[in-house]
């Protein structure tokens, strides 16, 4: 398959009206795209109030192929009921991600039951009455819940308030296997979890790093403010142990100059080794020192660590930092140089910094190195982090985490008048190691793919298949109802964000707050997740007091409901208890009337004063990590025969979600593919397609096509994101709990001959 020269253009073009053509004509397609409803896809967000297709700063028309896909999804025709009883759970295995998705949308309850080999409907009536009958008798602390970015706030917080008071904190979603490291990160730097910016911040930077991520093919509306930063005249730097195409130069469909010319995007690219990211960034914080470049009042005014932190960076040999990162001292002063010079910097990353060991560590890295010229606390500059799907970073705001903050924690008791379980809640990683162990035996997931989101995909099936039961709420099918399976295994359809039947919220990765209207529901069946939720909540805790078994009520099992659960199914009175809990959401409370969206207040950095303690930023010092396998090897080149691989999504996917086998950037019209730099073709002597098993410390994956891809760094591989989650070991940052899909071990085996490129 040829590779494209630049990510965008008239291939995307083309790809819309081919869409359109899907979901019935270019002017259905527009009308549901310009409905005043938040974006389906990722954090950078569009949609809400002021129509789709517009972003935070009001830019028209703003549209990706992820957003077309999205909607093109959920606008399929409804799975029939005699799909159930004709293929089986053996054949629903076989299928790939990309041919679950397109089996259509889900509209009837159905459920596995053990020993049996299909899924059959049930009724909605017998569906929830087998999840109230389960948690009757189940003690709570036996349950975990886990929540997806596709759900509302409303949905989330009606969840997690059901949770507690059910009895457990093993309330958890799916910012553990992304950005949890992010927000780890930045609350132990900065005391605040998010972005420090705004949409429009970032237009008016001069100079924007990319770190670790690849927004092209991810976040394709990034590339439209990143296109207008060069413009200007700005500059963007991209940290990335490969070369991606749409980083390189992008076609900017919405204006004709770039999709016709073409932008070029980096001004600088530099290719570390995968896990090299701390010592590269604490590199080019050396050289600002050393070119006397910091901002040294603002450091030692507005942070805490500095005097400790500058005498680390100055022993700090250039030795030990060349050979961690990959990196040479010419690029890491072309970086310094062009920081020094900017006015106006703005730092974004996503899962390439968080998906390591040392997550946080590299986070708080890109802290202190913004810190070191005052990048932090003041307007045009600060922090980015690039976050996946379009609500995850509200699923978190409104609580759901196994720890809530001690001020939603004292909100939520005092506003409900109920005393909360303070037992320790598990993590999404802890939950499927629990499960494992057998001390959980029963999971309810609100929307999301929990087991393709999970590292060490065996061990997640076999932890999932311990539970007595586990219960879905999705739109269409996913490899988690066909490997993930429960003893008892029930999916709940589900309405899509746009056809709500009231007015929804979701919060963008900067703090912005916006309103969906929802809207007509496209098929008889499924239900919206905040009815299915209240129902729920309501027959198992029985509003007026009920006795699960025990023999005394306890904390654990609260005696009576103080929860008015009908009252709780108007979202709006949902956001009304929002506002009284969660601070900085106090105009969700009257958003329904003023329709006015809003970023959370006290996020925005603006002002040198930091939400910690003391107002101080904190400056932290790190150790670097050796490469992954480089202690046996040569330098930049893991020990014989042994490659670092890092999974990664195409541009024909998102998330866990495969729209389309074909990988466009990259040039690879299929996805059982590991792509190599071709001197380490050479090395390991191998052909091009020639069929490989690769292997790491816990599973491993046959007849994979090796295939030469210069792009990559040498001793460094890729494969894609779900399916080589098996090769991907249940290590996890200490802090964060985020598992490291960027830096796996594996060997390769030649096990067949050369394979025909048609096959």
């Amino acid at each position: 398959m040829r590779k494209m020269t630049s990510g965008g253009g008239w291939r995307a073009v083309v790809y819309a009206l081919k869409k359109s053509r899907e979901m019935g004509g270019l002017w259905k397609l527009w009308q549901a795209m310009r409905s005043k409803n938040a974006c389906k896809t990722c954090a950078l967000g569009m949609g809400g109030q002021h129509g789709g297709m517009v972003n935070e700063v009001g830019s028209f028309p703003e549209v990706c192929k992820k957003s077309l896909q999205a909607m093109a999804a959920d606008m399929q025709g409804a799975i029939k009921p005699e799909f159930w009883s004709t293929y089986s759970i053996a054949q629903l295995q076989a299928f790939s991600p990309r041919e679950l998705e397109s089996c259509g949308r889900l509209v009837h309850p159905v459920i596995l039951e053990e020993g049996q080999q299909y899924y059959r409907p049930i009724a909605w009536d017998e569906a929830i009455s087998r999840i109230v009958e389960r948690l009757k008798r189940m003690p709570p602390d036996e349950t975990f819940w886990y929540f997806s970015g596709r759900s509302s706030n409303e949905a989330g917080f009606l969840l997690q308030l059901f949770a507690r008071l059910y009895g457990t904190n093993n309330v958890n979603n799916c910012s553990y296997f992304c950005h949890q490291a992010s927000g780890v990160g930045l609350a132990s730097s900065l005391g605040t979890g998010t972005a420090t910016i705004t949409l429009e911040d970032v237009e008016h930077a001069d100079l924007v790093f990319l770190i670790g991520g690849n927004p092209a093919s991810n976040h394709p509306r990034l590339m439209t403010t990143l296109m207008k930063v060069r413009n200007r005249g700005g500059q963007v730097i991209v940290i990335n142990p490969v070369r991606e195409t749409g980083l390189v130069n992008f076609r900017v469909p919405s204006s004709p100059w770039s999709l016709l010319f073409g932008t070029k995007i980096a001004t600088l690219y530099v290719q570390p080794h995968i896990g090299g990211d701390l010592a590269l960034l604490t590199g080019v914080a050396k050289r600002i020192d050393e070119m006397g470049a910091q901002d040294e009042a603002f450091l030692r005014s507005a942070c805490n660590g500095y005097a400790q932190w500058l005498a680390v960076l100055r022993e700090m040999p250039w030795s030990e930092i060349h050979a961690k990162s990959g990196v040479g001292q010419s690029e890491i002063d072309q970086i310094a140089e062009r920081y020094a010079a900017a006015k106006n910097v703005v730092f974004g990353w996503t899962m390439g910094i968080t998906h390591h060991v040392h997550g946080v560590a590299n986070v708080q890295a890109i802290a202190n190195l913004a810190l070191m010229r005052g990048m932090i606390g003041r307007p045009h500059a600060g922090l980015m982090p690039i976050r996946g799907h379009s609500n995850v970073q509200g699923i978190g705001s409104v609580g759901v985490t196994p720890t809530l903050k001690p001020a939603v924690f004292d909100a939520l008791e005092r506003e409900f008048n109920v005393e909360l379980p303070t037992t320790p809640g598990l993590d999404t990683l802890g939950c499927i190691e629990a499960a494992h162990a057998e001390r959980l035996k029963y999971g309810f997931c609100l929307g999301g793919n929990l087991y393709g989101s999970n590292p060490d995909a065996g061990f997640a099936a076999e932890a999932l298949g311990r539970l007595e039961a586990i219960v879905y709420l999705n739109t269409s099918l996913n490899t988690g109802h066909a490997h993930g399976l429960a003893r008892e295994t029930m999916i709940l359809p589900v309405l899509a964000r746009d056809e709500e039947p009231e007015p929804t919220t979701q919060e963008s990765m900067f703090n912005y707050i916006r309103l969906s209207d929802g809207g007509l529901r496209r098929h008889e069946g499924p239900r919206s997740e905040v009815e299915i939720i209240a129902e729920i909540a309501q027959r198992t805790l029985n509003g007026n007091g009920m006795d699960r078994g025990l023999a005394a009520p306890d904390h654990s099992h609260p005696g009576s409901d103080p929860i008015d659960w009908t009252a709780m199914r108007s979202r709006g009175k949902i956001r009304e208890a929002i506002a009284a809990v969660v601070p900085g959401f106090e105009k969700m409370a009257e958003i329904d009337r003023t329709k006015q969206e809003f970023h959370v207040a006290g996020r925005t950095l603006h002002e040198p004063r930091f939400p910690t303690a003391d107002g101080k930023a904190i400056l932290h010092v790190h150790e670097l990590p050796e490469l992954a396998g480089e202690a046996n090897g040569a330098a930049g080149q893991a020990s014989s025969g042994t490659l670092r691989l890092m999974t990664v999504r195409s541009e024909g996917q998102f998330n866990t979600v495969v729209y389309e086998d074909e990988d466009i950037y990259r040039g690879q019209e299929r996805r059982d593919v590991i792509l190599l730099n071709p001197e380490d073709m050479r090395r390991l002597n191998l052909a091009e397609n020639q069929r490989v098993t690769v292997r790491s410390e816990v599973g491993s994956l046959q007849n994979i096509l090796a295939r030469g891809f210069p792009e990559i760094r040498a001793g460094n591989a890729l494969m894609y994101y779900p399916e080589a989650n098996v090769l991907v070991p249940r290590h996890a940052d200490p802090q964060s709990r985020t598992p490291t899909f960027k830096s796996v071990l594996v060997t390769l085996e030649a096990s067949l001959p050369v394979a025909a490129a048609a096959t």
